[in-house]
């Protein structure tokens, strides 16, 4: 078909070099595509090289302990695919003797392969003739072929995925894959493409009807949840702390953050004061100062977090502390993680 083979062409003159994509093997190609899940390119390739040297094989991403990947992963956010990619890991190395699944359908039985990472590596490492369909693929075949089904609806996904399949050669199916992707990541891009330039201006249908800032259709609107959290930094006279591991489900589980006062609401200097001595009145507290001057604002995907840092010295030592020094070591939320590095 004429599409595919203008991609194709396209595909092999404006390709980025990136190392996940000069390998057949599935352990790289795994990797990079667990972590380019919600992150950029340029954000996730450093991660990406780190994780390699770290970890050259699937075995001894397995053998490593929980918080050292989670620590390498920092920065990332979503640490729940760090944390099932690592599972998956342990899984593929000490159950299926170090051997990646080699088809669509068993890759998906593993743990943190959702369909496009699956068909992701059954096409790149395997061959197999089956369309990756994520964002980008949503974006070039909604404005190609004029295709107005919210992207957001329950049925999208499936009639997507048979355009793909109609289009996908079954000699080269992951060239196609890369080939799609690339152009929905560099020419077709979300807001203001350069149109005037691309290979398909005389064929695109959205180009041809002024719709290309129309599409795709997404109308499902995400909630976010507002939450405000203080939290709350010791430190006695031996330059000792306090962190726990966030052992709840949700954000963060298996991180570590300061000790934290949760409200649903903004609360002032005097309010969190009063709390911190009701709750630890027995932590001798000598003072208590506010690190930041504004609220530091961090955006998730469905929760929106007001965070403020407040400074306890203590008159007496800690019986649970840590040094401050040894902060480093722990795998903390990059906002969490930031506040370390500017103020302690």
């Amino acid at each position: 078909m004429k599409f595919s083979n203008s991609l194709l062409h396209w595909y092999l003159q404006n390709k980025r070099d990136l190392p996940w994509r000069n390998t057949q093997n599935p352990y790289p190609i795994w990797l990079s595509e667990i972590m380019l899940q919600q992150t950029r390119v340029a954000q996730g390739l450093p991660y990406f090289n780190t994780f390699m040297k770290a970890f050259p094989t699937v075995l001894d991403l397995a053998k490593a302990d929980e918080e050292q990947v989670l620590k390498l992963w920092q920065g990332l956010g979503y640490y729940s695919r760090a944390r099932n990619m690592h599972k998956t890991a342990q899984i593929i190395a000490f159950e299926l003797d170090e051997r990646f699944p080699n088809n669509y359908n068993d890759l998906l039985k593993l743990k943190g392969i959702g369909e496009y990472t699956a068909a992701a590596i059954a096409s790149f490492a395997f061959n197999e003739v089956v369309p990756v369909v994520d964002g980008n693929v949503f974006r070039v075949l909604s404005r190609y072929f004029d295709i107005e089904t919210d992207i957001a609806s329950s049925g999208a996904k499936k009639e997507f995925t048979a355009v793909a399949n109609e289009l996908i050669p079954n000699e080269n199916p992951a060239l196609f894959n890369q080939a799609i992707m690339e152009f929905g990541a560099l020419q077709c891009v979300p807001k203001n493409p350069n149109c005037e330039i691309c290979i398909f201006n005389d064929s695109c249908a959205a180009l041809q009807k002024k719709k290309v800032s129309e599409l795709p259709v997404k109308l499902k609107k995400t909630k976010v949840t507002n939450r405000y959290f203080n939290y709350l930094v010791f430190l006695d006279e031996f330059e000792n702390t306090i962190i726990n591991k966030r052992a709840d489900k949700g954000i963060w589980q298996n991180l570590y953050e300061f000790p934290v006062i949760e409200s649903d609401e903004e609360l002032d200097f005097e309010s969190v004061s009063n709390l911190i001595s009701e709750q630890f009145s027995d932590k001798n507290i000598a003072s208590i100062s506010i690190y930041n001057e504004n609220q530091i604002i961090h955006k998730l995907s469905h929760q929106k977090l007001h965070i403020n840092f407040y400074g306890i010295e203590l008159s007496a030592k800690l019986s649970n502390g840590i040094p401050l020094k040894s902060l480093k070591n722990y795998p903390f939320p990059i906002v969490i993680f930031n506040f370390i590095e500017k103020y302690l």
